[in-house]
């Protein structure tokens, strides 16, 4: 058993685990939008990144500039129904995209094996639906990960930011009251602030998601030079969404939650 003082981590899947870049949603957001003569770019599709994914297809309709593209193809405004009904052609999109993006990020099951030896209970949340979610589970259960529990973003009244979704997995590791134990790593904004309106403490991954948006292959080809300087912005906006400790990814996480038990040590809360 562990002689930390956290007692459990609750992990984001894209762009936090799986799927490094967080490249799966944004190629199946702006086919979603080509499919109705919209076009939309991959920095466009970024921005929602985090909310469950319709919120996120709303957001990204009521944007000015596709605003504008959906009144001139459509006659109308955006509204809440074509969201929904844009939802439905998403999810069987994103989740055979999710599965091309499937392999785990470097070093994360080294950093789950560790957890493990630490008596540290494992937990997940996700934007992605239970649909999206079956497969990629019962593929990383084949590879070793079984998390004690998985809250997707329809398995909730209200996701993320909301803490409906830390709460659920509290409970389930036997945490509920104990949030100031617990820690959330994510890397998106709306990820990182299900944390913090849980009271837990966060670690925000630049490099590995969705505020850097490399692929693996951008990120092993560059420069460290050109890693740091691309980092700055990433790393700015996890710091500014409130998160205690940033990392470059899930390979990190030793380092991160060393850093919070020094701060719990201390005396610090989230």
């Amino acid at each position: 058993m562990t002689s930390t003082s956290i007692r459990a981590v609750v992990f984001d899947w894209a762009g936090t685990i799986v799927d490094f870049g967080s490249l799966a949603p944004m190629g199946a957001f702006v086919r979603l939008f080509a499919n109705h003569g919209i076009q939309i770019s991959i920095a466009q599709a970024r921005v929602p990144m985090g909310l469950p994914k319709l919120a996120h297809i709303a957001a990204l309709g009521a944007m000015p500039e596709i605003a504008a593209q959906w009144q001139l193809a459509k006659g109308r405004s955006f509204s809440a129904q074509d969201a929904t009904a844009l939802l439905q052609e998403f999810v069987p999109m994103s989740a055979a995209s999710a599965m091309e993006h499937s392999d785990f990020i470097p070093g994360f099951l080294d950093s789950y094996a560790w957890l493990l030896e630490q008596g540290i209970g494992v937990a997940t949340t996700t934007g992605y639906t239970r649909f999206i979610m079956e497969p990629l589970l019962a593929k990383a259960l084949q590879a070793g990960f079984a998390p004690l529990r998985t809250i997707c973003c329809d398995d909730v009244a209200h996701s993320r930011p909301s803490p409906l979704g830390m709460q659920e997995c509290m409970s389930t590791l036997g945490l509920s009251g104990q949030a100031a134990l617990v820690v959330k790593v994510d890397d998106t904004v709306p990820g990182l602030q299900e944390g913090i309106n849980a009271g837990c403490w966060t670690v925000g991954v630049a490099a590995s998601g969705n505020a850097l948006g490399w692929s693996w292959d951008q990120w092993v080809h560059a420069s460290e030079d050109e890693r740091e300087h691309a980092l700055e912005d990433a790393r700015r906006t996890l710091r500014e969404a409130g998160a205690h400790v940033v990392v470059d990814s899930v390979a990190d996480l030793h380092a991160a939650l060393s850093a919070i038990e020094f701060c719990i040590a201390a005396g610090e809360t989230p």
